[in-house]
């Protein structure tokens, strides 16, 4: 991958490789599943800690082989109640992200129907080079695997490969592991001589091959990494416009395998939803937008905005250019407008941040107005406070509301005002200096530009300073 990060943890749609491959395991109901770690086994091992606490992970100090490996995991079951006699055991690569539940189950339902000793997933290439081929007898029966290179013309010729991913009958494996020689020119264990093994104490060795030769795929390079990555979200894709969800255009939308849409809603152009999102029916999100773990009411629409772990009410309104932050909640008809930013904060039904705002650790009641250019103060450099505003209340443009404070029901601040006080329900909030302008001051300081010149020429008499004064101040 020519990367500082572990392969199995570069994201496909927001989720490591790993995680993808997690994911289908789950599938199998597997009494343990063990990841077995080498090369960057601390972030590894972080990653499976966090994200699936359930599994395992067993060490692999020395990279001596895949059956080595496969020796590490058994090893980290040997103080369970798990005992891999109990049934089959199945060994997959951390790589493989497009491989599914259904495949993994119907290669072990294949594995018990048969009785075999072990069963490889196997595939069908149009072009298998480079690929191990399977070769099976007359009968059907797998009778070997042999690799590329060491391949006849008659094999070559064979166009079912093996995946590297089989079932094991627990105890044939154990056997067979004991026996693995090093004598090879890797000097390593290899998981395929395992094979020979059971074929030679009389054990049946099966296949299942997968119905999508997509699955099997392992990612070696960034333009694999992207080719699955794209693979990946037109299965999602068609899916979800098979359950009644419109795409714009498919091409440019990108829909974790996490995420639930309801039906009727509408994915515009160059959007991603990625993370535990759920998004109701008849909702529009895009064009140019990402959501991260939001939640979106039915009826909602988000335009060219990007959301994390928000939660957005039925028919509310976000963007465009808007940036809903973790703990942001609009609830229904509200409105995030153009370049806000909310987080931490709940903005109550109906109520509107129209554009050029910040709003940050706040309660807003419902139906209140938050003018233009409004920013919440909330941080006093070493703490964050929050800001109350009741319902129906007005916020002028360009106000500063310095937390903590309340805004009572009803109250409006002057636009242009700094609120660092309480403002009763019903009352106007103003805090703002007496305009003073000092006549003369362009030319006077500078001289020679041309504000300089076309204020010189409109330039007025100074007025009395005694005739007018704010009646406010």
């Amino acid at each position: 991958m020519k990367s500082d990060l572990a392969k199995v943890l570069h994201p496909i749609l927001g989720i490591p490789i790993l995680g993808h491959v997690l994911n289908a395991v789950e599938g199998l109901a597997a009494d343990q599943t063990v990841v077995v770690v080498g090369h960057q086994r601390e972030r590894v091992s972080a990653y499976v800690e966090a994200e699936h606490p359930d599994v395992r992970t067993a060490v692999q100090a020395e990279q001596l082989g895949t059956g080595h490996a496969v020796r590490a995991a058994l090893a980290s079951l040997t103080d369970d109640s798990v005992s891999v006699a109990d049934g089959p055991v199945v060994v997959l690569a951390g790589d493989t992200p497009l491989l599914t539940s259904d495949s993994l189950a119907a290669l072990v339902a294949e594995h018990v129907a048969v009785g075999a000793g072990a069963t490889v997933l196997t595939a069908r290439f149009e072009d298998p080079t480079g690929y191990g081929r399977i070769v099976r007898d007359a009968t059907g029966a797998v009778v070997g695997i042999v690799e590329h290179k060491d391949a006849s013309d008659a094999e070559l010729a064979i166009d079912e490969i093996n995946s590297g991913m089989y079932a094991f009958d627990g105890a044939a494996l154990v056997s067979a592991l004991d026996r693995l020689s090093t004598d090879n020119s890797q000097g390593e264990e290899y998981l395929t001589d395992a094979l020979g093994l059971l074929r030679a104490d009389g054990r049946v060795i099966s296949a299942y091959v997968a119905e999508d030769p997509d699955e099997i795929h392992g990612i070696n390079d960034r333009v694999q990494l992207a080719a699955a990555g794209r693979l990946m979200a037109d299965r999602i894709n068609d899916a979800l416009m098979r359950s009644g969800v419109t795409f714009a255009d498919p091409q440019t939308a990108w829909v974790a395998p996490t995420v639930t849409v309801g039906p009727d809603a509408v994915i515009e152009r160059n959007t991603s939803l990625l993370g535990e999102c759920v998004v109701g029916s008849g909702a529009v999100i895009g064009p140019d937008t990402t959501l991260v773990g939001c939640r979106v009411g039915a009826g909602a629409r988000v335009l060219r905005s990007h959301c994390e772990l928000a939660e957005i009410g039925e028919d509310a309104t976000v963007g465009p250019f808007t940036f809903l932050r973790p703990g942001a909640t609009l609830a229904a008809a509200s409105k995030a407008g153009a370049y806000v930013e909310i987080k931490n904060a709940h903005v109550g039904e109906g109520s509107k941040v129209p554009h050029l705002s910040y709003v940050g650790d706040a309660d807003i009641g419902s139906g209140t107005n938050i003018g233009a250019a409004t920013v919440f103060v909330n941080y006093d450099g070493v703490h964050k406070h929050r800001t109350t505003v009741g319902d129906e209340v007005r916020i002028g443009s360009d106000s500063m509301l310095v937390a903590p404070v309340t805004i009572g029901d009803g109250a409006y601040t002057a636009a242009g005002s700094v609120i660092t006080e309480d403002v009763p329900a019903g009352a106007l909030g103003l805090g703002r200096a007496r305009q003073r302008n000092i006549d003369g001051w362009v030319g006077l300081n500078r001289p020679g530009t041309a504000s300089a010149r076309v204020g010189q020429s409109s330039e007025e008499p100074p007025a009395d300073p005694t005739e007018s004064q704010d009646p406010r101040s």
